[in-house]
């Protein structure tokens, strides 16, 4: 009976659906385990593979989870929203909602066709309003909350508001913007507007001046992600710098706490390192510089306070607003003319340029600690996200600040022994503080002599002279930026917000969702404002709590809406919640399954979303926990992100001068044979093992029709390189090809053998061949050749006769294996195994019940095809997904014996087998007995024999 793929896995696609096998509840009886996969952006062009390659690796340990008795989620949805689909609506004028259905159809297709156990049930989608309601609702709750930082969890911003009423800001230490000093009578005094604006300092969701990257072409903020060379990822348009009035997030605020949950999780050291850096936790000093002849005062952020006795001048962020206080008249022009230039670079940008620009302010501030005067610059270096975005500059021990200082010839004043500063040595972090100009006086004077102490303990000593003279104080900084929250889109989750008296209020959480509007055209308004200024029915009825008519906006009762959208990853940040409970409309989700299902216990996606997406998804988590909305703090206890699988790309190559109307190409083999050829990227699905399909070629391009090719043994031979998977490339392979021509489950298995799940990899299809051959032989091993004169040719070959010792070896090796292999996600190897046991079992001409039958059990993670159609041919009732999962016994991986290699003064002649349990001298006896040693021996001495356990006896002859 031959292996029909395509039947079986057909068949057992449908019997999933109708038997409801995926399907998961909670059950108290089971240990839960919580499987999740960063979801998908259905992208019009469909999966290629290596799309399925992080699906697949977490299938095949969900499956493995079931199969050893846990209640295993393994939820699937999509990440609706997004730029692409509202593009493509400008370009066609067809709804973003059209496409995106279309196209999460398409995937869904192709995923059902690879055989994953999702439970299709908990799908979500971010662009349902019945899934967006709940980030609408987590907003809310973000817009009434603050941080208190003795607490250390966020609180309604009702208590804040008592505690404003009663105490001013006496005696609060909550996140903030901006530092405060308010009186309760202040307070109370202040209208509702002025209170407003007291609050939005401490919302954690709140509007602030921030700025952002602006794409005037798309009409729209991006992420850092999204440029790329100071033009958009998507369509390379330019994009600026520009301030504007944003929706954030105060994930700062939660700073040490996302630092601190990365001790309670099982990530990648590597993975966690990346987190750390991008937090960016600090312990330094912030210090006041007055400004000369004015009552500006700048504050710097310093981890190095010791070094201010080397500071020769001052550096302000392009983007600070201390540039229009402290410029001079003189230089407003010069100022104004860099501040503008530096606003069509990007921070990346910025950070990775090693080129010094920068404008002098005409401005001087005082050393608080000399008195001296230093010059005040702007330079794009600094960046005003970052502490204050001004900055004390000590050339001596900063690589940057030297570079400048060099380039507008400031002083550089070294401050630690063996610092050469004409060799650019700048390891300040170790060494002993010398002697200087600056500090004699002081030192004498007021006290803080720094000279002979080591820098650790200069630190310590300067920071506590600066706040105890009122200079500055101590404090912890981060680098950890507020997130931007709002987006210049249509296609989103709408703000529930309306404004009254240009304040921001919310909307009840009882008419949540508030869904999209319909509008005529997907791009900005005429006038500059977002997409949503074009709906007409967008207005706030707070007195029938309703949307209505802008026409109707009296600024009393109705009020205008937010035109703004929340970003991406708003619906990507409490997804796995949300997979616990899909169906509930009262909740996120309801306590009793928020704590059976509690976090995740694998997480599998790409590198990419190392810091973003992760650290947003455990802020937002952070934030839920502290009001139990979650009853875990950290929601991804194991985090693997699997590799990359680049592309195999092939290559014709064109014969240039040929003297013909008609292109003319030269196969890989002959192409040294002409002086002038060029490469030229093909199709890859139109190559098979290297080899042109020359018809399907000329069908290709219109161009190539009349193409004439050079041969070489009759056929086209394509060269090769592996290179990132890519349409322009030609190289992208689609899963659906493969899956029908080999099937579903060697895409699978092949997926997995290319290598560890973590490595990146080329996708090369000539060896696809081998797990499509290992499948047919596994398959064999039930379904092989007819024994006896009465044997049905379509029946199982099985029996059960006894297994043999070497059958059993076989099987429990193989348990063993696979069973590691799978905890430590080595899926290469276990397969590497199978292929063994399989060739071990087929010459043993293995054929007991027994020994197949977990061997069905074993493979059903990887191929669960193949694996359904056999348990159910060896009677077994229900699922092969319910089974147990074998396990092996040590008694039968006990060798009996052992081989070992016999030499003759080192050259390897013969082997010969022994028992297990064999001394050293009834090894040697039987060798030099054995016939074959004999003809070594030739009449020569035997002048010792050398034995290494279990590995090799060695005569030495004389």
């Amino acid at each position: 009976m031959e292996y029909d793929f395509k039947n079986i896995e057909k068949k057992w696609q449908q019997k999933w659906v109708e038997n409801k096998t995926y399907q998961v509840t909670e059950n108290t009886d089971r240990k839960k385990f919580y499987v999740l996969n960063m979801f998908p952006y259905p992208s019009g062009a469909g999966l290629h593979v290596g799309h399925p390659l992080g699906y697949i690796a977490s299938d095949i340990y969900a499956r493995y989870k079931r199969l050893k008795g846990f209640n295993v989620l393994n939820p699937m949805g999509y990440d609706a929203y997004g730029l692409p689909a509202e593009q493509y609506a400008i370009q066609t004028g067809q709804h973003p909602a059209v496409t995106t259905a279309q196209n999460i159809q398409r995937y869904r297709q192709q995923l059902d066709r690879i055989g994953f156990c999702f439970d299709w049930d908990r799908e979500v989608q971010t662009c349902a309003p019945s899934y967006y309601k709940w980030t609408q609702w987590a907003f809310l709750k973000m817009f009434n909350s603050y941080y208190d930082n003795r607490q250390a969890k966020a609180m309604p911003i009702s208590m804040l508001i008592d505690h404003l009423a009663k105490e001013g800001t006496r005696g609060l230490d909550a996140a903030c913007s901006e530092e405060l000093n308010l009186t309760a009578e202040a307070w109370n005094t202040m209208n509702e507007k002025e209170q407003q604006q007291v609050l939005m300092n401490y919302r954690i969701a709140y509007l602030g001046e921030t700025m952002v990257n602006w794409c005037p072409a798309l009409g729209t903020v991006l992420a850092n992600d999204e440029v790329v060379n100071g033009v958009s990822e998507r369509g390379g348009h330019p994009v600026v710098q520009k301030r504007m009035r944003q929706w954030c997030l105060r994930v700062s605020a939660y700073a040490q706490r996302l630092l601190d949950g990365l001790d309670q999780v099982e990530w990648t050291d590597s993975l966690k390192e990346t987190q750390r850096n991008w937090i960016g936790r600090s312990e330094g000093a912030e210090i006041a510089f007055c400004v000369k002849d004015s009552n500006v005062q700048l504050t710097v952020f310093t981890t190095r306070a010791d070094t201010m006795f080397g500071v020769t001048f001052m550096v302000l962020a392009p983007e600070s607003e201390y540039v229009s206080l402290v410029t001079t008249p003189q230089q407003q022009s010069e100022v104004k003319a860099y501040v503008e230039e530096t606003k069509k670079r990007t921070e990346l940008e910025r950070i990775s340029d090693r080129r010094v620009t920068g404008a002098f302010t005409g401005a001087y501030a005082l050393n608080p600690l000399t008195g001296d005067e230093i010059p005040i610059y702007v330079s794009d270096y600094v960046l005003a996200g970052y502490g204050t975005g001004a900055i004390m500059a000590v050339p001596a021990h900063d690589s940057r600040d030297y570079a400048f200082a060099r380039h507008f010839q400031l002083p550089v004043i070294p401050l630690i022994k063996g610092c050469d500063v004409s060799t650019e040595s700048f390891d300040a972090k170790e060494g002993i503080v010398c002697n200087s100009p600056q500090q004699d006086s002081i030192s004498e004077n007021e006290g803080l002599n720094l000279n002979g102490l080591t820098v650790k303990e200069a630190i310590a000593k300067t920071k506590a002279y600066v706040s105890a003279n009122g200079l500055g104080r101590v404090k912890v900084n981060y680098r950890l930026r507020d997130a931007i929250f709002s987006r210049q889109r249509y296609w989103g989750e709408p703000f529930p917000v309306y404004y009254k008296d240009d304040m921001p209020y919310i909307l009840p959480e009882e008419c949540l969702p508030l869904e999209l509007p319909e509008i005529d055209k997907y791009e900005p308004t005429e006038t500059g404002e977002p997409p949503l200024g074009r709906a007409t029915k967008w207005a706030w009825d707070t007195e029938h709590n309703k949307i209505t008519d802008k026409s109707d906006i009296n600024g009393t009762t109705i009020f205008p809406l937010d035109l703004h959208t929340m970003p991406g990853f708003a619906g990507s940040s409490a997804y796995y919640l949300r997979y616990m409970d899909p169906h509930n409309p009262e909740v996120l989700v309801a306590k009793e399954k928020d704590e059976y299902w509690k976090d995740v216990d694998l997480y599998v996606g790409g590198t990419e979303h190392a810091t973003g997406h992760l650290i947003y998804s455990r802020f937002w988590n952070k934030f839920l926990h502290d009001y139990g909305y979650s009853c875990v703090e950290e929601p991804f206890r194991k985090l693997v992100n699997q590799g990359m699988i680049q592309g195999r790309s092939n290559f014709v190559y064109r014969v240039n001068n040929s003297n013909k109307e008609y292109p003319v190409f030269v196969s890989f083999g002959l192409k040294s044979q002409y002086t002038d050829v060029t490469p030229l990227h093909v199709d890859v699905n139109i190559v098979d093992n290297d080899v042109l399909d020359c018809e399907a070629f000329k069908a290709w391009r219109p161009e190539y029709r009349n193409a004439e090719f050079i041969l070489e043994d009759g056929k086209y031979i394509c060269g090769w390189a592996v290179e990132k998977m890519s349409k322009s490339m030609f190289n992208v392979v689609n899963p659906d090809k493969i899956v029908e021509n080999y099937g579903a489950d060697t895409l699978r298995l092949y997926e997995m053998f290319l290598g560890p799940v973590e490595q990146s990899k080329p996708w090369d299809t000539n060896g696809i061949d081998g797990c499509h051959r290992f499948l047919k032989k596994f398959w064999a091993l039930f379904y092989g050749p007819a024994r006896g004169e009465n044997s049905n040719e379509g029946a199982m070959t099985i029996d059960d006769t006894e297994p043999s010792a070497e059958s059993l070896k076989s099987v429990h090796k193989l348990i063993k294996k696979v069973s590691q292999d799978i905890e430590h996600f080595s899926y290469n190897t276990a397969i590497s195994a199978f292929m063994i046991c399989v060739n071990e079992l087929g010459q043993q001409k293995c054929h007991s019940r027994a020994l197949l039958t977990p061997l069905v059990v074993l493979i059903a993670p990887f191929a669960p095809h193949i694996a359904e159609e056999l348990w159910a041919a060896l009677g077994q009732k229900g699922s092969v997904c319910d089974a147990v999962w074998p396990v092996w016994d040590e008694q039968y991986l006990t060798e009996s014996t052992m081989q070992l290699t016999v030499s003759f003064n080192g050259k390897a002649r013969f082997q010969m087998q022994f028992a297990a349990d064999a001394d050293n001298q009834t090894i040697e006896t039987e060798v030099l007995k054995d016939e074959r040693t004999a003809k070594y021996l030739d009449g020569k001495n035997v002048v010792k024999v050398i034995i290494v356990p279990k590995r090799i006896v060695n005569i030495v002859l004389k």
